[in-house]
């Protein structure tokens, strides 16, 4: 792996962790096939989702996306205006969000659906990288930082076809419970070169604790094996996934992608620290 990648300081030992209520063995265990049996029912049914046009698409994909996050038994919560303000009904949008679990992945799918970015390992995965190729993915070698350019161009691309464009820019999953990551300018460049608004969204876990403002169990970091996260969160009772959607901010507003980065960033910084207040007040 090469050293110029992020990496997070979070590991499954130390960020996460559930305080809260648990689900017995029995009602986890019907949680965690009914979960994969959505997924899986999603998979089957994707590539005639293709034949429909981008609206119905949209519509479907929307509500699979919002029953998959129920399905494993968490709460969805949206906070702002989903719809696309102006700049973005006229032409793509890049949507940014940080990054905490696999969970964002359908979270941010049942609020503003779009092609994902996601490593170019997933290509090559059974089944699930074909449909990912057939669905629009966009992806990048994390690998070969000369590759960069390439991503930012297909980005670009896609974004000035009209597409919205879902980017994970601190490249690594972070718990949620402190500081995130930095935001990478690589995808805001893409935004720059097509004249297209970013969308910064919020992603934050929580537990049914007043006192606790971020939620351990959803975090899928560091070397965690993927079902030892499912089983985490089909144990955790009371999870509510919180997305809020903030305000857009117009790519032609900020001197280049460095300056738009480090806005969005703040905006979703701002934004936890706003909600982590609230919650400690109440």
């Amino acid at each position: 792996m090469s050293v110029w990648l992020p990496t997070a300081p979070c590991t499954p030992h130390t960020c996460a962790g559930h305080t809260g209520p648990v689900r017995g063995r029995l009602l986890a265990s019907a949680l965690l096939v009914v979960g994969c049996t959505f997924v899986l029912v999603g998979v089957v049914c994707f590539p005639a989702m293709l034949l429909l046009g981008q609206a119905p698409r949209d519509r479907l994909i929307r509500w699979w996306a919002y029953g998959v996050v129920r399905a494993f038994g968490v709460r969805v919560r949206v906070i702002g205006r989903p719809q696309p303000s102006a700049g973005e009904a006229r032409a793509g949008a890049l949507v940014v969000a940080n990054h905490i679990s696999w969970l964002d992945i359908p979270l941010v799918a049942a609020v503003l659906p779009g092609r994902m970015l996601a490593k170019s390992e997933i290509r090559h995965w059974p089944v699930l990288g074909t449909l990912a190729a057939l669905g629009g993915t966009l992806f990048v070698d994390r690998d070969r930082l000369r590759a960069l350019p390439t991503t930012v161009r297909d980005i670009a691309g896609a974004l000035r076809g009209g597409s919205r464009v879902v980017v994970f820019p601190e490249g690594s999953t972070w718990c949620g419970r402190g500081t995130g990551g930095r935001f990478r300018p690589a995808s805001f460049q893409a935004a720059l070169d097509a004249h297209v608004d970013v969308r910064p969204v919020r992603i934050t876990y929580r537990t049914a604790r007043p006192d606790e403002p971020a939620a351990g169990a959803a975090a899928f970091v560091g070397d965690d094996p993927l079902t030892t996260s499912l089983w985490r969160v089909v144990t955790a009772a009371g999870l509510t996934a919180e997305i809020h959607v903030l305000p857009p901010i117009p790519a032609g507003t900020m001197p280049g992608r460095r300056a738009l980065a480090r806005a969005a960033q703040t905006a979703v910084a701002s934004d936890s620290a706003k909600r982590s207040a609230e919650s400690v007040h109440h």
